[in-house]
């Protein structure tokens, strides 16, 4: 069927038509003529915002394993499914095959039934980014478990929060883990967190670094031996299209921590569905996206969107930086990497340390590059062009949420002519709209407002675990039949949206609404500046006033920084304004980030506010130390 792999930019837009004009009949013909159904469904969709409840191919049984895994086993059985890349390059790359994958799936599967784990019961996953990892999703989607992965990065505080939250039965972990050359103690974190998770009856352990750990007799056990003996004959657990596939926590900036609820069956054909256009996978390639499958990133992009498609997968256990900065060009070359998906965030940080590293690899593999996590400021999009695509492969800025489990607006590969830093145009059957503050849609273009979606699409979330009132109150409360993505944006003259950053991130200045994120992007571009984070602090006169976090590229170096307070405020002054000229501006050897990338402008307001009473767990920041340091510096 033609519409399941999009070929030009006219064919983009008569499928796109029809995908809004009928999403029943579209939706239906891609689940339909795809995947792999017991039974097939009696209704595509329902769907009422204002409750909010959304349903998917009601009725319909399945089993999303036997998409991911099964369905392959006699075409392209002995095709790698997932390619393993360990922290240590001298380790050696494992490629598991889709038998393989099988086997161990069915095995861990087995294990966890033989400890009691049946459908709809809770396990929790706090693994590195080892093969296990992968196959513990697909072993608990095998028998009908949900999986709640947590970041292996996180707190004690934090696994226990979300334990407790989702009443996890059973944990799996690792004695230890690998990041660049640190190796941290897993196992002794879980100790200290299961001390207040008394809904835990088992924790089994992955052995990968060898540390000494303690077993706590009748809970903790060595998973290798009875991965050993178990079975590798696993019928899979058949679910109903709404069951629920995995709980996932968002990384909760603001307040507790929020376990999106996914279901089975639009998940699936949604994440698969924009895997294949998104990178327009074709047989043979090899797909690289260098997240962790502890955020849906992982999830939908390295586990269930390519494996339902019968990619072959690279899992990755390091860091961009070791053994060095070439570390992600070398295995792009090693592996002949065909697309690659990674955050802005990564790509600052390797354009920080020049092309040295990346020219030395041959990088003519890579057919296309993608974004996710943020939007990229213009600097980073013409580095990664340039040095890493080398102008032939596209850039796909994609715009999602671990809300919406799926890509949601993204350039289509060789069809959607790219602009930096915009997302460009809605994938097929999304229908975003722009919304003003009285609730009224904004139409035409050129023009700019909060992002909302009108009309459901098969892998939004269906609530918040154990909390469906929060579940309203936050996605569909503030507009009237709308899911309220929290983010503005913009429309510009042909149609392209470019996000504009959390609508709690624009700051009023003198009556003004300010977005912080193109005030970012015009700082960014200063040939001195790394990297930027803008919060407002209350001011007298103007009510709020801006205070700008600048990481410079070579930091602590002797240049004026008055003369560089003064080059930024030029360079905002002629790109959007005097209005937005900073008020303050800190120079700092880095910003504080969450796991995920994401710069925790919380803190910062708080500090730029001289509040430094209660800044919150900075313990799962990815670097905890660098908020002290910011605090000694504030101005």
């Amino acid at each position: 069927m033609s519409n399941y792999h999009i070929k030009n930019f006219p064919e983009y837009f008569h499928i796109y038509r029809n995908s809004v004009r009928n999403p029943e009949l579209f939706w239906e013909e891609i689940a339909e003529e795809h995947f792999l159904w017991r039974e097939k469904w009696n209704k595509v969709v329902s769907w009422d915002f204002s409750k909010p409840e959304i349903k998917w191919y009601e009725g319909a049984k399945l089993n999303i394993t036997e998409n991911c895994i099964d369905r392959h086993l006699y075409t392209n059985g002995d095709k790698t499914a997932i390619i393993f890349e360990p922290n240590n390059p001298d380790e050696g790359a494992l490629h598991i095959s889709y038998k393989e994958l099988h086997e161990r799936v069915n095995k861990m599967a087995n294990v966890l039934k033989s400890y009691g784990i049946k459908k709809g019961d809770r396990v929790c996953i706090y693994l590195p980014m080892i093969p296990e990892l992968a196959v513990s999703l697909l072993a608990c989607a095998r028998i009908g478990a949900i999986h709640s992965v947590v970041f292996a990065g996180f707190s004690s505080t934090a696994l226990s929060t979300r334990i407790n939250d989702s009443d996890c039965k059973m944990v799996l972990t690792s004695d230890g883990s690998y990041r660049g050359t640190k190796s941290i103690e897993l196992k002794s974190i879980v100790d200290e967190a299961l001390e207040n998770c008394p809904c835990v009856e088992t924790v089994l352990v992955v052995e990968r670094t060898n540390t000494p750990i303690t077993l706590k007799s009748g809970r903790d056990f060595l998973i290798a031996p009875l991965l050993d003996a178990a079975s590798n004959d696993c019928e899979p657990e058949i679910m109903d299209a709404e069951d629920p596939l995995f709980i996932l926590y968002t990384s909760g900036s603001t307040g507790k921590p929020k376990g999106m609820v996914h279901t089975t069956a639009g998940y699936m054909v949604y994440t698969a569905y924009t895997f294949k256009n998104v990178f327009q996978y074709i047989k043979g390639d090899v797909y690289w996206c260098t997240a962790d499958i502890g955020w849906i990133t992982g999830h939908s992009y390295i586990v269930y969107g390519p494996l339902a498609n019968g990619a072959t997968t690279v899992l990755f256990e390091g860091v961009p930086n070791y053994p060095n900065y070439g570390r992600f060009w070398e295995i792009v070359e090693k592996h002949k990497v065909n697309q690659f998906y990674t955050a802005p965030t990564a790509i600052r940080a390797l354009a920080k340390e020049g092309v040295e590293f990346v020219d030395h690899y041959d990088l003519s593999s890579i057919k296309i590059l993608g974004t996710v996590g943020e939007p990229i400021n213009e600097e980073a999009w013409h580095w990664y062009d340039d040095n890493i695509g080398k102008k032939k492969a596209p850039i796909v800025d994609t715009w999602w949420q671990t809300e919406t489990g799926g890509v949601m607006i993204t350039p289509i590969p060789f069809s959607t002519p790219t602009k930096p830093t915009y997302a460009t145009l809605p994938f097929l059957g999304i229908q975003p709209v722009l919304m003003d503050d009285a609730g009224n849609e904004i139409t035409g273009n050129q023009v700019d407002g909060k992002l909302c979606i009108k009309y459901p699409w098969p892998s939004i979330a269906r609530t918040i675990w154990g909390d469906h009132q929060r579940f309203k109150e936050t996605y569909f409360s503030t507009f009237k039949n709308m899911y309220f993505t929290g983010d503005g944006a913009l429309r510009d003259e042909v149609g392209y949206y470019r996000i504009t950053g959390r609508v709690d991130d624009v700051i009023i200045v003198s009556g003004h609404n300010l977005g912080t994120a193109p005030i970012e992007d015009a700082i960014n571009e200063h040939p001195a500046v790394s990297e930027s984070a803008i919060v407002g602090f209350p001011h007298d006169i103007k009510g709020n006033a801006l205070y700008g976090y600048v990481t410079l590229k070579e930091t602590g170096e002797s240049r004026d920084h008055d003369n560089l307070r003064k080059e930024i405020n030029q360079i905002i002054t002629e790109q959007i304004g005097p209005i937005a000229k900073l008020d303050k501006i800190q120079f700092t050897d880095a910003l504080p980030k969450t796991r995920s990338g994401k710069i925790m402008r919380r803190i910062l307001r708080k500090i730029a506010s001289n509040d430094m009473s209660n800044l919150g767990d900075t313990s799962t920041l990815l670097n905890p130390e660098v908020v002290q340091d910011i605090i000694d510096n504030v101005l």
